[in-house]
């Protein structure tokens, strides 16, 4: 193998690795992102862990609804080491002397006890521990909705971005042509050096606006790779159709979404459990007035040694059961239960707050996407119109000062108003795009762009 050969084989081989890499790399879609955070984001895991915590509450309290039951035994061992005559002992029914210096004894009992009534405080204890397992649920729910509308903003922020750098490159081209236009017409004495600069530093500025916005999806990559607990893979975006008639499509009507968005929104269910479990709250400190019931019962035994009594007979005269009732009526509390209910009522009239509150707020969001859709179509459709104005002004211009008929400062002012115009045109399809989609989602729970 000649060098010319070996040298392009080895060049191949180096450069396989990054090829293979371009190959493998994935492109994502929004709903690929979507689906990744809510299987991997970690406050999201939280969360669920938190509905695990509280599902075993809800086990918990209803195991208290249950008797309870314990068994113990107890052994114990006696040393007399200077006893010289007979003493006397009991065990249960049984008394015996003994000479033993050393005597062994054991118990052994079964207790059961039940709360038969208790004004229903532990069936309300039942209660709020199920409408709190439905709450931390749907505080999962928000977590999870909150989060796919953190990854919808920050995908079209990048492809605005994207699209942004687009134009700035394809400016920084058709600088760098008039640059080299006025490079020979400084030659042929048609400008001056300053003017020339003056050109040059227009071409460093658009370099500048390039590498900003890189900069900036950069940065929103960063951001969104973190919501979907990525380290450092290459992200790339799937586009968007940013036709027409999907930028301008029909707008949903505002109360329309709002009434949807109250039949399912985990904001408005949290709101909801929070004024049940008030509401069971009240009754529960209510309960504390009533009346407390407990039966209790139980099995005994024991044996000693030393006796005239064998274990086995010990263990069958000592045997005994018991079983009894208790009843506990509260008199005066020193205004326990009276500050409990009244500590629960004002909880229940804070939870009524909180949703009206989380309906006001609910609105405002949606009322912010109806606005935010209508005005940035409108001003989409007068932003395209003007684009393509400024793009004939600039063509226009940019010939004329090829001819030497325009000056650079009417270059200068038509490259800004077709930047500013391209600007503006990006920016309001994207909003527009994106509070469109943000109205379907909280009308129908799904993101679609």
């Amino acid at each position: 193998m000649n060098r010319q050969n070996l040298f392009t084989a080895m060049m191949a081989l180096a450069a396989l690795p990054t090829v293979m890499a371009a190959q493998s790399a994935k492109t994502w879609t929004l709903q690929d992102c979507i689906d990744h955070a809510l299987s991997h984001n970690i406050t999201l895991q939280k969360n669920r862990a938190a509905e695990t915590t509280a599902a075993i509450g809800v086990k918990e309290a209803r195991g208290a609804l249950m008797p309870s039951l314990s068994a113990q035994t107890s052994q114990g061992l006696t040393y007399r080491p200077f006893q010289e005559t007979e003493g006397n002992i009991v065990n249960g029914s049984i008394a015996s002397n003994t000479a033993n210096k050393a005597t062994q004894s054991g118990s052994y009992g079964i207790n059961a006890s039940w709360t038969v009534w208790d004004g229903g405080k532990k069936r309300y204890s039942v209660a709020t521990s199920e409408l709190k397992a439905q709450q931390a649920e749907a505080e999962s729910d928000i977590t999870a909705q909150t989060l796919q509308e953190q990854i919808a903003n920050l995908y079209v922020q990048i492809l605005y971005l994207e699209e942004a750098v687009g134009v700035y490159s394809q400016l920084l081209h058709q600088d760098s042509i008039v640059c080299r236009r006025g490079e020979e017409m400084l030659r042929a004495g048609k400008i001056s050096r300053v003017e020339l600069t003056r050109l040059q530093s227009q071409m460093s500025s658009g370099r500048y606006d390039m590498v900003n916005a890189r900069t900036q999806v950069a940065n929103y990559k960063t951001q969104l790779r973190q919501l979907l607990e990525l380290q450092d893979e290459d992200m790339t975006l799937q586009p968007l159709s940013t036709t027409d008639e999907a930028i301008i499509a029909a707008i949903p009507d505002k109360a329309d979404v709002y009434a949807a968005a109250l039949t399912w929104r985990p904001e408005m269910k949290v709101s909801e459990l929070a004024i049940a479990q008030s509401d069971v709250a009240v009754k529960s400190a209510r309960a504390g007035r009533m009346p407390q019931i407990n039966l209790t019962g139980g099995l005994g035994d024991s044996h000693i040694t030393g006796g005239r009594s064998n274990f086995f007979s010990q263990m069958k005269t000592n045997f005994n059961a018991n079983v009894g009732v208790s009843v506990s009526i509260p008199i005066l509390d020193n205004r326990q239960n009276k500050s409990a209910i009244e500590r629960a009522q004002v909880q229940q009239l804070t939870s009524q707050l909180d949703m009206a509150d989380a309906r006001k707020a609910l609105y405002t969001t949606i009322e912010d996407y109806w606005l935010g859709t209508t005005n940035s179509q409108a001003k989409y459709i007068a932003a395209k119109d003007n684009c393509a104005s400024a793009q004939a002004s600039y063509d226009m211009v940019q010939e004329q000062f090829r001819l030497g008929v325009k000056n650079i400062a009417d270059l200068i002012d038509a490259r800004a108003e077709l930047l500013s115009a391209n600007q503006n045109m990006i920016q309001d399809k994207y909003t527009a795009l994106l509070n469109r989609t943000m109205l379907n989602f909280y009308s129908n729970g799904t993101i679609t762009l």
